[in-house]
């Protein structure tokens, strides 16, 4: 094996001066490796994605996780607590979906919910606001020291770029299922976001697990510097390949069935 130094894909990196597939393409290979190296180390990591509404977090997710194997790589993007989630100890049901030895799980938003949209929107109390606030650094601390390697993301975007993505999504007819109820009052709510975050980040950028802030105003840039960033935050080296060769076919002990018996599904694009 071939083991490389942390950020060892730093090199290659700065202002990209080919296209942004030529370099996505690059550190998507990296990724890959990185993946493997996961595997083999059977190493644990979480990655935490936060930001505003219409931010890119989606976007970023998904350029990691596209040529990943989803075994390996899952992403964890849960929907409202139900009655019985809501009763639970509040960082319950995110554990549950904690990586093993092996696997990187991705939150696309997290147990920084209470900090974010349930303070701002009043679906927690005061009492529960705090108690979070002075738990998460421990939690965190508590995940740090079981040997998980974390790592917090939080895309900015600025309130004009925001309008200008909410407006495209109501305008695109494949991009209006990313745009909810919630996501529109969030505009009525800027500043108040804005004080929430600043207070999170005051309790929550700990020394141990720090906050990296995503310049998120350029999509592609984006979407590349996290990545750059990500492979930077982690030691990994590149495996030896298992060669591979494939097997000849046997059809002597088979016949396939007549086609005309079988239900085939219109030819529309042939």
């Amino acid at each position: 094996m071939k083991k490389g130094k942390q950020g060892n894909v730093a090199a290659k990196g700065g202002e990209y001066g080919c296209s942004y597939e030529k370099e996505l393409r690059r550190l998507q290979i990296e990724l890959v490796k990185l993946q493997e190296w996961i595997r083999h180390e059977g190493l644990r990591v979480v990655v935490l994605f936060e930001g505003r509404d219409a931010a890119g977090k989606g976007g970023a997710i998904k350029r990691i996780t596209e040529t990943l194997n989803p075994r390996i790589c899952r992403v964890v993007a849960l929907g409202t607590p139900t009655e019985r989630e809501k009763t639970q100890w509040y960082f319950q049901r995110y554990v549950a979906h904690l990586p093993g030895a092996g696997e990187m799980a991705l939150f696309d938003r997290s147990w920084y919910n209470r900090a974010g949209v349930e303070r701002v929107m009043g679906f927690c109390t005061e009492g529960e606001y705090g108690e979070f606030m002075h738990s998460c650094p421990e939690f965190e601390r508590m995940l740090i020291r079981s040997g998980i390697i974390l790592i917090k993301y939080w895309f900015s975007v600025s309130d004009e770029e925001q309008e200008r993505r909410f407006r495209e999504r109501i305008e695109t007819p494949t991009k209006r299922w990313k745009l909810s109820a919630m996501d529109l009052e969030s505009r009525r709510h800027w500043a108040d976001y804005s004080r929430a975050k600043d207070e999170m980040f005051a309790m929550t950028d700990t020394r141990q697990a720090p906050w990296f802030v995503v310049d998120a105003e350029d999509k592609k840039r984006a979407r590349l510097n996290v990545i750059h960033h990500l492979l930077s935050r982690i030691e990994y080296g590149e495996l030896k390949a298992e060669k591979l060769e494939l097997p000849k076919l046997d059809r002597k002990k088979y016949t396939r069935p007549p086609m005309h018996e079988q239900n085939f599904i219109p030819a529309v694009y042939a």
